[in-house]
């Protein structure tokens, strides 16, 4: 299921004792959905990556209490006196087995030993597959058997719809909506860098740290893999350039309108990214009308979602009513 789409479910399953378990490639988003949903509710997460834990460690250790052996739970697990949130156990299935066999209690039965999780506390789990060349030790049927298992993949639409409302620099988005299929690429077991939602969110933070794509040249390929690199540097020389930007947002009645597909793509970016701005939806208010139907949707829809006032704009109702279908 698409990003969204999960969000719902688990927002959904919050109420329910059982336990979930993502699973997906590296990089598409499984631990940040997780704490936007507990940010969005004002719930507490404890992070546990149960690829570092020993099977002894979620038991604690003992101490003597009245000639009895008693248990110390350790401090990283929640207490009684916490308000409820969310326990997530990530990189479970890069655990060994052992330590597999140590959750099994606490999934299931929400105790280890002595301790007992506090209620109100939700539990979820992920993991990378198999198939995704990370490490991974095969899941005991006995533990996948106690989790509800959910499917993230990759959704260019869903991911475009969170990257112009999270500063992702145009190129990026334009890039992306134009060659939706390098959002996410298997890695090929020989560079250690491949392209993920997460890889090209450090590319759009590389490229607002050294201002040009030249200066970002050399770093890139260690971020998205040398092939798709290529393309995108290749993209972004070929497109529009900051000083046509800028003169079809000072007059957006007169200024060429660019016709080639990669240079729209940047255009269209260019704008959403930018949608808050009045001025900028004073330019997208004419431009609408001028670019090709199918990009014109693309920047209405994109601004409405970051400005929804917007819709009120006269120019917009009109373009609306020439495309409805579009907007069913």
């Amino acid at each position: 299921m698409k990003a969204s789409r999960l969000t719902s479910v688990l927002n959904g399953l919050m109420s329910q004792s059982w336990a979930v378990f993502i699973w997906g490639a590296p990089g598409i988003g499984k631990s940040s959905i997780v704490s936007q949903i507990a940010e969005a509710k004002n719930l507490p997460v404890v992070d546990l990556r149960a690829s570092l834990l020993d099977p002894t460690d979620l038991r604690g250790i003992p101490m003597i209490q009245n000639k009895t052996s008693v248990w110390c739970p350790p401090s990283f697990l929640p207490k009684p006196s916490d308000k409820p949130g969310i326990l997530f156990l990530d990189e479970i299935n890069a655990a060994p087995p052992l330590v597999q066999a140590a959750l099994y209690q606490l999934i299931l039965d929400r105790r280890v030993g002595e301790y007992v999780l506090p209620d109100g506390w939700k539990i979820i789990a992920a993991g990378n597959r198999r198939e995704d060349k990370a490490v991974t030790f095969r899941l005991s049927s006995a533990l996948a058997n106690r989790f509800i298992h959910l499917t993230l993949d990759v959704d260019a639409d869903d991911w475009h719809d969170w990257a112009i409302g999270h500063g992702i620099d145009p190129r990026v988005t334009a890039f992306l909506r134009a060659r939706p299929e390098n959002l996410s690429r298997t890695p090929d077991g020989v560079n250690p860098a491949f392209a993920t939602p997460r890889s090209w969110e450090m590319a759009s933070d590389v490229l607002g740290q050294f201002q040009s794509p030249e200066a970002a040249s050399d770093i890139l390929p260690g971020i998205l893999g040398e092939g798709v690199s290529t393309e995108f540097l290749t993209f972004i020389k070929n497109s529009v350039i900051l000083r046509e930007l800028q003169s079809l947002l000072t007059r957006p009645d007169k200024a060429p309108v660019p016709k080639e597909l990669d240079r729209l793509w940047v255009l269209v970016s260019y704008l959403t990214s930018r949608a808050a701005d009045e001025s900028v939806q004073k330019a997208a208010a004419v431009l609408i009308n001028r670019l090709p139907a199918d990009f014109a949707v693309v920047v209405a829809k994109d601004i409405i979602k970051c400005a929804p006032l917007f819709a009120r704009n006269p120019a917009f109702l009109d373009f609306v009513r020439a495309h409805k279908e579009c907007f069913i």
